[in-house]
């Protein structure tokens, strides 16, 4: 009878270890849940270059250009940045023309086909497989449909400038207009195109390495803009106001 009542109190006690233990364990669930969405809160507002929300590597396509990009496969990132070097070091140093590089290469592998397919028949080798290429029409058509999406987005933001509704767009198109008259009096064309390539072959790279740090002070840099841009946007709507008054 002793024994029976010890284990009726052992499992009443039990029973309120378990009501008064679990609100507990579930405030630590709950806990943790409000720490999670915190911290996807957190990551959710931080600041990303030009408000990207993928990584880089998505936003780059995530296919084999922006793995040779940011060198995910450095060999052939390494071939595809020598090969553009040696172009440029042909065209830009030695003087060498395109059209006279390319009439060269055509020279030289047509010469070698004709060659190897005449000399095949009296050292009994199969001759060289030409592959029949064909471009398709569906290709063409997309390119040409996204040229000209290119071409009329550009007309359009050219008349929004002209017609001066808006004055960010149009301060911002006479900066880089005049940035770009700089760098075509001090450059050649081909070396403009060739600091270009070479910017998009390391700007990715360093920026993926140290991107919480450039994402912080990019951040600042805009804020600063904004402001001075702001200050500038009132000077020069109060002098027009002026004119217009005087007018």
């Amino acid at each position: 009878m002793a024994d029976h009542k010890e284990s009726k109190m052992e499992k009443l006690a039990h029973k309120i270890h378990s009501k008064i233990s679990s609100p507990s364990s579930s405030s630590d669930s709950d806990d943790d849940k409000s720490s999670h969405a915190r911290a996807v809160a957190l990551k959710a507002k931080v600041y990303r270059l030009f408000g990207r929300e993928k990584p880089l590597h998505q936003v780059l396509g995530a296919g084999k250009p922006a793995d040779i990009l940011l060198w995910r496969n450095k060999k052939l990132s390494g071939g595809v940045l020598g090969g553009v070097t040696s172009l440029w070091f042909l065209f830009e140093m030695l003087d060498y023309h395109l059209i006279t590089l390319i009439c060269h290469l055509m020279i030289l592998a047509l010469s070698v086909l004709f060659l190897w397919s005449n000399a095949s028949n009296f050292i009994n080798n199969s001759p060289p497989t030409i592959p029949e290429v064909v471009i398709p029409e569906k290709c063409l058509l997309k390119a040409a449909s996204c040229f000209t999406f290119e071409i009329n987005r550009t007309l359009d933001i050219v008349r929004t400038i002209a017609t001066g509704k808006d004055l960010k767009t149009f301060l911002g198109a006479i900066a880089g207009l005049w940035f770009l008259s700089i760098l075509g009096s001090c450059f050649h064309f081909l070396t403009m195109v060739y600091i270009v390539f070479i910017l998009l072959y390391t700007v990715p790279v360093f920026y993926e390495k140290y991107e919480d740090k450039v994402d912080a002070f990019s951040e600042k840099m805009i804020i600063e803009l904004k402001k001075q841009f702001a200050v500038l946007e009132k000077k020069v709507l109060s002098s027009i106001n002026k004119e217009k008054k005087k007018d």
